[in-house]
């Protein structure tokens, strides 16, 4: 068997095995009598989905919803409608890093552009979809980021999904290099396209040189990386990838997801903050975080971002996004273009609380971004944490758990805001002290 290389093969061998032991003799469970004048027995489905999914819960895995209401004049607080009633919670993982969600000025846009142009766009974007709203998001991003061309879609991971799929399947013989660490968006994309694939160590443009160095500079190759990695908060080396890539004549694709909006002069991410926007071929981002609406997008070249446009299924066949969500998005970027404050704020909060839950021995994982990834270890504690954090102190921060993070390495993954103060922070860190010691939670060395 080849090396598995990357988290979405690891989860799909995983998988297959689990499969398999459905298959023989342990398909005798399922088994139950025919309908009558049916020969042999038939599968009971019910029974097999209630225990795959009994398998989950023992494992730890199981995903709960929180039923969360958020206020719109109080974030980071919401009402959780839970089994005991509703009750205000203070949420500490939103990916609505900045709270622009709750900008005055982009729930004014959003108003606006619902009063002018109503709910839906009516269609997808080549039959009737595309709002005014719709071009001029489209030219705010293509500014943001430097490029002649941006392209919108429903959402971050369908941008990767058609990006990556399309670009690798229309270029002759195209090979693939893919971080180890790449979302599962990238993988499926890549996947999808049929193109030769190769997994490249994670941030390590040393290994990336050693791959492509295997193929003729003339071949069509891509390189496919993220900036900020959302689990373990790390960036990537983008000038030093870049240099890679140009050496063996490679397309660059850069996921930018977790850092538009927080990073750069006026927030195009990582690649602007490290002056590399320039030398990347595709940069791929979303709305649905720092922004604080819905939707992804991808920006580059007039002609790459025309071929996805006129290429891609899922974005020829997808209604398009709701005008007024368009609007909000861009009011929010013409915003944050000009507000470095709230970057500047956001990097402090993020680096008090690194620094409070050192100096109280809490776990937290190095991180150089706003992530703020906090060790426990094993799923059943980490579901446990959670639940205790939102019974016992109305805190809400989801487990994160296998697949998403390797097993051994489930954690809370906290995302302070800038409007997380003083007084929340504290009471986080005293919630957290109570629930590692309850459940006797290792702490870190004295």
């Amino acid at each position: 068997m080849p090396l598995l290389r990357d988290r979405f093969d690891c989860v799909k061998v995983a998988g297959l095995a689990r499969m398999f032991r459905f298959a023989g003799a342990s398909t005798k469970r399922y088994e139950r009598s025919a309908p009558y004048g049916v020969k042999g027995p038939s599968m009971d489905y019910e029974l097999f989905f209630r225990d795959r999914i009994a398998g989950l819960k023992q494992e730890g895995r199981y995903r709960v919803f929180a039923d969360l209401e958020r206020h719109a004049s109080k974030f980071p607080y919401a009402t959780f409608h839970g089994p005991n009633g509703p009750r205000e919670v203070v949420v500490w993982c939103s990916n609505d890093y900045l709270g622009m969600g709750q900008h005055p000025v982009v729930l004014s846009a959003m108003h606006e552009a619902l009063d002018k142009c109503g709910a839906g766009a009516g269609g997808t974007r080549n039959i009737s979809g595309t709002n005014h709203y719709h071009v001029l998001l489209e030219q705010e991003l293509a500014d943001l980021h430097g490029k002649e061309a941006a392209l919108l879609f429903n959402s971050g991971y369908t941008s990767n999904l058609a990006a990556l799929g399309t670009l690798a399947r229309l270029l002759p013989h195209c090979v693939v290099f893919s971080d180890a660490f790449n979302h599962n968006s990238m993988i499926v994309g890549i996947r999808d396209s049929g193109a030769e694939k190769h997994i490249f160590h994670h941030n390590s443009p040393a290994d990336l040189d050693r791959l492509l160095s295997q193929y003729p500079k003339d071949r069509p190759k891509l390189v496919a990386f993220e900036s900020v990695y959302s689990m373990d908060g790390d960036i990537a080396p983008i000038g030093e990838i870049c240099d890679v890539a140009e050496k063996h004549g490679a397309m660059t694709y850069i996921d930018e997801v977790h850092a538009v909006g927080m990073y750069g002069p006026r927030g195009g991410g990582v690649s602007e903050r490290d002056g590399q926007a320039h030398r990347l071929t595709v940069i791929e981002g979303t709305l649905a975080k720092a922004i604080g609406t819905q939707g992804g997008y991808i920006t580059g070249s007039a002609a790459v971002v025309d071929c996805v446009r006129s290429f891609a299924a899922s974005f020829i066949f997808s209604s398009s996004l709701a005008p007024a969500v368009a609007a909000g998005a861009r009011a929010s970027i013409r915003q944050l273009k000009t507000s470095p404050e709230i970057r500047e704020r956001h990097q402090e909060r993020a680096a008090t609380l690194k620094r409070l839950l050192r100096e109280h021995g809490l776990p937290v994982m190095p991180s150089v971004s706003h992530i703020v990834p906090l060790l426990v270890g094993d799923a059943r504690l980490c579901k446990q944490a959670s639940d205790q954090l939102m019974e016992r102190h109305n805190i809400y921060i989801q487990p994160i758990n296998y697949p998403t993070v390797p097993r051994g390495t489930e954690r809370l993954r906290i995302t302070p805001t800038p409007l997380h103060g003083d007084t929340e922070m504290n009471h986080l860190v005293d919630a957290l002290l109570d629930v590692w010691s309850r459940l006797e939670i290792r702490k870190l060395a004295a």
